[in-house]
């Protein structure tokens, strides 16, 4: 007879994803061991085996979740009708407000996504190609001459887009809603004032 699954089966699953993903984060992903994510989970080590068989499969969902979501979010926004500025500005503000809350997953995927078996590597990469295309052809959008026989270029300041949105959390751990609208600006300006001195 199958095994029922509990009414907060998936609550508690996420509450596991994010315990993990603060030790793993912290801790690092080769020092964590079950028996410490299932004591920062606040359950028994046999309870944490009922979602996960290991950390490895603990560490693919946690950047599986954050990923997947993070790319419907930045490629589901919907730029139809706005300028190219206004779609920079957008997407900036979109990707600063989808990290907030979630330090520890994007540290994890930074520092322990090369763990995991290349297959799953290949699915995860995916996610983060689809968020690059989506932002690099908003960015061509700005300057189309600048960009179109330049590739390199066009990558170059799409990677500069990410980086100045990745890091972010190092020097504004656990700022608001308000404070990540205001560097959506700063990083706008930066930005248009750079295709345009291209």
């Amino acid at each position: 007879m199958a095994r029922t699954i509990a009414k907060d089966h998936d609550q508690k699953r996420e509450q596991i994803l994010q315990n993990a993903a603060k030790v793993f984060a912290t801790e690092g992903f080769d020092r964590a061991s079950m028996s410490l994510l299932a004591r920062e989970c606040g359950i028994s080590k046999a309870n944490i085996y009922h979602y996960y068989d290991s950390k490895d499969a603990l560490l693919f969902d946690i950047l599986e979740t954050y990923l997947r979501v993070l790319r419907d979010v930045i490629c589901g926004i919907d730029i139809y009708g706005l300028s190219p500025e206004e779609s920079l500005r957008s997407v900036v503000s979109a990707t600063l407000k989808a990290y907030q809350g979630a330090d520890y997953e994007h540290q994890v995927q930074i520092g322990s996504m090369t763990a995991l078996p290349e297959d799953q590597q290949k699915l995860l990469r995916g996610y983060q190609r689809d968020m690059v295309t989506f932002v690099s052809n908003i960015v061509e959008s700005l300057s189309p001459g600048d960009f179109s026989n330049n590739a390199n270029t066009l990558r170059s300041t799409t990677m500069s887009v990410f980086g100045m949105l990745n890091w972010y959390y190092m020097w504004n751990s656990g700022s608001g809603t308000e404070a990540r609208e205001d560097y959506a600006d700063l990083v706008t300006k930066l930005v248009l004032g750079g295709v345009k001195a291209l």
